[in-house]
């Protein structure tokens, strides 16, 4: 009963009392329950920050919990600031943009520290202060951007009554709306290069006629683009068509080359499927390579149209050299025989693994996607690297008890799997290898904390290194150093 009462009420001067999950903001109201007993629900409320005194609209109702939005803000929380991007709160994007870093930073860590010990229940140490991002704007070297012809028309827009003629949009699509995008003038995400090819080719597109996709009707010439940028400078821009029309594509791909010199890779992908998803298709060169070249410590790593790279670059360093300093590797001018053996899990296209090779007499690297391990021997070569090993295959059916006896029971083992976590049966293989230290890295506290709860029969916590890789997003990455119990 008091689900339906609180639908769409709106709730006076409640205070925003602390920072949640999902960059949500939590305060409790008063809620008739059974018996017309008056109990204090939770409320979830975006977009808010600690100290803001509202009037909160309730959207959703659930028994234990709500949902709402700021119906009117009455005073402003004292660590509020304006958000940078004319977009705030439509994107979808970059949710904490109205809240300072070095608050962002802090909740953060709590976050981390939160998930480790309320799910976790291991002994932990004192955790390091967070590593923030060197850059705040413009960090990402990575961001696809879909067209459409049914842009998503602000709230201001439907209220003036006018039709609008030009119903084109390329920017990012809206929230629990998978046929509207929002049509995006700038984006803080990227290099300013970035928002002068989307303006450029979505301007040369309606001038030449050239349609933008129909997301419900599955027509339309253009798709999706990808920018790819590196620290070495290079730059890569993916076209994605929703039609294999011959002419169109020679369009618009020679307009980009011609029209931007600074293309290093110049790449086409043709999409006639019902999704987005394009890593099974082939990617072809127009004009330039097709790849770039990103950089690290002197070490350089090819990065195709389809390959997998941590998307901050500057903060990757970052996260690479804690990663490194935990797993303890062999000091510089150390023997052979003093180095570690070190499995690389989820090794991606071998950056870590490539990373640390010169303090490891050997790394072995583990990997699902063929493609990516097809990257991982490529980048070892270009770099004249030759202690390591790559295999493709479903984790857990690679590391096993006979893979272990072949290549040798790891010293150190880094893993740094997807969101969902490891899977148990990787974790029991681990637990039979042995390895002196293991360097969990995680872009999810919740799941990494669930997998060191099942780590601790053996090995106990001794370093927790967060690293701030997305500012302006409820996101954090985690760094774990464990060593195993005497």
């Amino acid at each position: 009963m008091g689900r339906k009462k609180d639908k769409n009420k709106v709730i006076a001067n409640l205070t925003i009392e602390k920072y949640a999950a999902e960059g949500k903001c939590v305060t409790h109201f008063d809620s008739l329950g059974p018996n017309n007993t008056v109990t204090k629900k939770v409320l979830f409320v975006p977009f808010a920050a600690v100290g803001d005194v509202a009037d909160i609209k309730i959207l959703r109702s659930r028994t234990s919990f709500a949902e709402g939005t700021i119906e009117r803000l009455i005073t402003p929380s004292p660590v509020r600031v304006s958000p940078k991007c004319e977009q705030f709160g439509v994107c979808g994007g970059c949710k904490w943009q109205h809240i300072p870093y070095e608050e962002q930073l802090k909740f953060k860590q709590q976050q981390v520290m939160d998930a480790l010990t309320r799910i976790g229940k291991v002994e932990l140490p004192e955790c390091t202060p967070i590593d923030g991002s060197r850059n705040i704007w413009n960090y990402r070297n990575k961001l696809e951007f879909t067209f459409s012809n049914k842009r998503w028309l602000t709230f201001d827009e439907v209220k003036s009554g006018v039709e609008y003629e030009d119903m084109n949009a390329l920017g990012f699509h809206i929230p629990n709306c998978f046929d509207k995008v929002l049509d995006i003038r700038k984006c803080w995400l990227q290099d300013e290069i970035s928002n002068r090819l989307r303006l450029d080719i979505r301007q040369f597109a309606i001038d030449n006629g050239v349609s933008f996709y129909d997301l419900r009707n599955q027509v339309g010439v253009l798709r999706n683009m990808v920018v790819r940028t590196a620290s070495t400078g290079e730059l890569m821009l993916i076209v994605i068509f929703g039609e294999d029309n011959a002419e169109q594509i020679a369009l618009v791909m020679n307009h980009m080359r011609d029209a931007f010199p600074e293309i290093t890779s110049l790449m086409y992908v043709v999409n006639t499927k019902c999704n987005d998803a394009w890593g099974d298709l082939e990617a072809k060169c127009w004009s330039g390579k097709d790849h770039i070249i990103e950089e690290m410590e002197g070490l350089k790593f090819k990065v195709g149209p389809k390959s997998f790279y941590q998307t901050n670059s500057q903060q990757a360093y970052e996260l690479y050299k804690h990663t490194r300093a935990f797993a303890g590797l062999a000091p510089d001018g150390a023997s052979a025989d003093e180095k570690p053996l070190v499995y690389d899990l989820y090794t991606g296209t071998g950056t870590i693994a490539n990373f640390v090779s010169r303090q490891a007499r050997k790394v072995v690297g583990i990997e699902y996607v063929p493609e990516a391990i097809e990257d991982a021997k490529v980048n070892s070569a270009i770099n004249g690297i030759d202690n390591t090993l790559f295999y493709a295959g479903d984790m857990k059916d690679i590391l096993t008890i006979d893979f272990i006896n072949e290549h040798g029971r790891p010293d150190v083992i880094i893993t740094d799997p997807p969101r969902a976590g490891m899977h148990e049966d990787v974790i029991n293989a681990i637990l039979f290898a042995e390895p002196k230290v293991i360097v969990y890295v995680s872009c999810n506290p919740a799941t990494q904390a669930r997998d060191l709860q099942l780590l601790d029969a053996k090995y106990r916590v001794t370093n927790i290194q967060p690293v701030d890789m997305f500012p302006h997003t409820q996101h954090v990455e985690n760094v774990v150093r464990l060593e195993r119990k005497v």
